[in-house]
């Protein structure tokens, strides 16, 4: 993880150095190792540096060659690929640094350079010859990139706040990002909560020049490619092959590399694979949260066993002793937006223990739900193939395999994925929609609590000014049809907005810590991997995530490779805050003057605080208080302007 920033007037006027000066200051935290400042003329370009790969302790960045200036926040993991595409054999390898391979690249391919990289990266290249800055974000967005333009100056940076170093780049809030962030929606990738600043999408390159800006994507990941091996045991070699190339990659490092483990599949394989491809006699740091007072979110009987086959050294937090509103202020400050991750708390925690131990880089397992799959949509299939006895063999596996998770899944899933796709070849839909209704309530109705209208903590004064009505009818992400409706859930479950934000957030909550953080199971090769393969092998008589638990044999200990689901967080969540921050919620609705009253609709939240103090919440409800309370503090800390009567900025 490094900082990058830049400015290019458009209007050929100089770049004040100072501007540069200041962007890079208010990045310190992003690189404690060194900072650069190039400018010439109307174009300006700035880093800081944080010592990570081997490598990196001979960069010099902006990097200056062959009429082209390079920033750069990188890790490439095809380092041997390229040196030998590039011709740089005659080098020595140990030598060639990540952004000598990325200025190799764009001199060598131009603006297809990003098709060729592997890893995480977002960088800016000015091109003397051609008078234009060429910029790209990896693959996944693992890497930030923000950036403001306009008809006179195009800014970009690592993180918002440097871009507002700038005198000339506005402040001005988005009301239609706090629609989206009150309606939970994510899926488009460019807006921020400022008007007049973006994000680059992940997959994207960026060319700014006398022309305009012109954003285009290089990649996307192909739902149609298909991987067929004669048996099991074949496809989970090659999942463990790719997988540990995965880790192998992220582990390198000059400084120590640590791995997050709550005992959960995805983070213990990780730590797992890490331990048998470090050194022996260095043991790898793990970072766990542990809660005594919240039993059903701890993960001790699963952590032990990982820890128990040595080469560990474990720290831990209290996760129930911390409030989720620790720092806030400090954590609002370096997200530069509302909180949307109400248990980044214990991230945060986490990764302060982490600095304090001398750890630069950690290994996260987010998401390896969606990189793996479940493989419940491949249920679907076979209904649809009518391929009776094994759609009943999986529904009742899950069944017997997830019964506290999957309470009624039986039921359920028969219904949905057998009888239902079949009657409704035969019978009109709003008969099959009545009866499906029925059943749902037949099975749920022990659950009491409702779930509350869509608009229950939203003003109705915004709600009819933004029409979020109309708003909140997601747009559609585009799947092809001619796909089959396992992997069409497995592609839709990848490609989804929250994903991008999901790592933007982690990022700016680990750059507080001066720590990078590294996701194996965000790996190009691993993705496109669990994509191609037949949806059979990631689910098999009712255990999910199959291809990774066979891959995963004499590596995860049993107790974790079969473990029946994971701890649900939202209790800690809801004890923590209840227990630390019950006064803080109170206050939330006394002044009825302030800006965030303009968007949330306080009596409402009000009753939904008092459910929530008498152990009474109904569904949503604490999900809203906690949008509240963010969106709250956020606002008053940016002492935003307001015309009340419009609800718009001044």
């Amino acid at each position: 993880m490094s900082g990058i920033l830049g400015i290019y007037n458009l209007d050929d006027r100089s770049v004040n150095r100072q501007d540069l000066s200041r962007m890079s200051d208010v990045l310190m935290h992003r690189g404690r190792d060194g900072s650069g400042i190039w400018q010439e003329g109307a174009i300006g370009l700035g880093h800081r540096m944080l010592w990570t790969t081997p490598e990196s302790l001979l960069e010099k960045l902006p990097l200056q060659g062959n009429g082209l200036v390079l920033t750069a926040d990188a890790r490439i993991d095809n380092r041997e690929e390229l040196i030998e595409s590039l011709g740089l054999n005659h080098l020595p390898t140990e030598k060639i640094t990540d952004s000598d391979l990325i200025l190799f690249a764009y001199q060598h391919w131009g603006r297809d350079c990003p098709e060729h990289l592997l890893g995480d990266f977002a960088f800016a290249i000015w091109d003397e010859k051609n008078q234009q800055l060429f910029c790209a974000r990896d693959h996944f967005g693992v890497k930030p990139f923000y950036y403001h333009v306009s008809s006179q100056t195009w800014v970009f940076a690592s993180e918002i706040k440097a871009l507002f170093e700038v005198e000339i780049v506005p402040q001005q809030l988005n009301e239609e990002r706090i629609a989206d962030y009150l309606l939970n929606q994510f899926d488009d990738k460019e807006i921020t909560f400022y008007q007049e600043i973006l994000r680059l999408p992940p997959a994207h390159s960026l060319t700014v020049s006398s022309k305009g800006v012109q954003v285009s994507a290089y990649w996307a990941i192909d739902p149609k490619q298909t991987l067929k091996f004669d048996t099991p045991e074949q496809y989970a070699q090659e999942f463990q092959k790719i997988f540990a190339e995965a880790v192998r990659c992220r582990l390198r490092s000059a400084l120590p590399v640590g791995a997050m483990l709550s005992g959960g599949l995805d983070s213990s394989s990780i730590a797992c694979m890490a331990s048998r491809l470090t050194e022996p006699d260095r043991p790898l740091p793990t970072f766990s949260a542990i809660f005594d007072e919240v039993p059903n979110c701890d993960e001790r009987a699963y952590i032990n066993p990982v820890l128990e086959q040595g080469k560990f050294d474990p720290h831990y937090i209290y996760g129930d002793q911390v409030s989720p509103l620790v720092d806030i202020k400090q954590v609002l400050w370096h997200q530069d937006q509302p909180l949307f991750a109400y248990n980044l708390f214990l991230n945060w925690s986490l990764y302060r223990v982490a600095e304090a131990h001398h750890t630069r880089v950690i290994l996260d397992g987010f998401d390896g739900d969606s990189t793996v799959s479940h493989g419940t949509s491949y249920l679907l299939e076979l209904a649809q193939s009518w391929r009776w006895l094994r759609l009943y063999q999986e529904v009742r596996g899950l069944n017997q395999n997830f019964d506290q998770q999957f309470q009624g899944t039986f039921k359920v899933l028969f219904w949905r994925y057998g009888v239902q796709p079949v009657l409704t070849k035969i019978l009109p839909l709003r008969f099959i929609k009545r009866v499906g209704r029925a059943i749902d309530r037949k099975i749920n109705r022990a659950k009491s609590a409702q779930a509350l209208s869509w608009d229950h903590a939203i003003h109705p004064s915004f709600v009819q000014r933004l029409n979020l009505a109309t708003r909140r009818q997601n747009k559609p992400i585009l799947i092809p049809q001619d796909i089959s409706p396992a992997k069409a859930a497995h592609y839709y479950s990848l490609v989804r907005g929250i994903m991008p934000y999901t790592l933007e957030v982690l990022d700016h909550a680990a750059a507080a810590f001066s720590i990078e953080l590294r996701f194996p199971f965000w790996d190009k090769r691993l993705i496109e991997f669990c994509l191609a393969i037949p949806p059979e092998q990631k689910i098999e008589q009712g255990w999910t995530r199959m291809i990774l638990r066979r891959a995963m044999a004499g590596i995860l200990p049993d107790a974790v490779q079969w473990r029946r689901g994971k701890a649900n967080l939202g209790s800690s969540f809801d004890y923590s805050l209840l227990t630390y921050e019950k006064e803080r919620l109170k206050e939330l609705f006394l002044n009825t003057s302030q800006n965030h009253s303009l968007y949330l609709n306080q009596e409402n939240l009000q009753q939904s605080c008092d459910r929530f103090m008498n152990s009474k919440s109904q569904e949503n409800d604490v999900s809203s208080l906690w949008q509240a309370l963010s969106l709250s503090v956020w606002m008053k800390e940016k002492e935003f302007r307001f015309n009340v009567l419009k609800g718009t900025e001044v």
